[in-house]
């Protein structure tokens, strides 16, 4: 009994629902961070100059291509949908932002596209659980098989 008071043990009933206000906060995050780039060819625009100025090359096809993904990645976090392969992307994604834009700055700097690199590649570890249309469908093929 003490032992599960010191350790708290009984909160890993509700792993999944942590994982689940994880999933749709870093979800919408991504979403927030981009939807103005998709919605406004000014702020798109704006963000080819920025990762021109950062050195990335082919900007005007690189950036839409960053927005999007990102706006994909969101989406399917906060679904719980193919959560591994978003986690694998928002982690490698936001580490090439880490070497490409963030490395010259102080560790305050770096915080969000480091987060973002440890949320995604703990995504990739765990997957989404229980409360996400992942775990829908692999309990969907445990009950009627892999052909349906």
């Amino acid at each position: 009994m003490k032992r599960d008071l010191v350790y708290l043990q009984g909160l890993e009933r509700y792993a999944d629902v942590g994982l689940l206000f994880l999933r749709v906060l870093t979800g919408a995050f991504l979403v927030y961070g981009v939807v103005d780039n998709m919605v406004s060819a000014e702020r798109m625009l704006e963000f080819e100059a920025f990762m021109a100025a950062n050195g990335f090359p082919l900007p005007g096809v690189l950036a839409p291509f960053s927005v999007y993904l990102q706006f994909l990645c969101g989406i399917a976090l906060i679904a719980g949908f193919l959560a591994r392969w978003a986690g694998i992307i928002v982690a490698g994604h936001f580490f090439v932002a880490l070497v490409m834009v963030h490395w010259q700055q102080d560790f305050r700097g770096w915080w969000p596209a480091i987060v973002l690199v440890g949320i995604g590649f703990q995504f990739a570890l765990t997957g989404a659980g229980k409360l996400s249309v992942d775990a829908l469908l692999a309990n969907e093929r445990r009950e009627h098989g892999p052909l349906g």
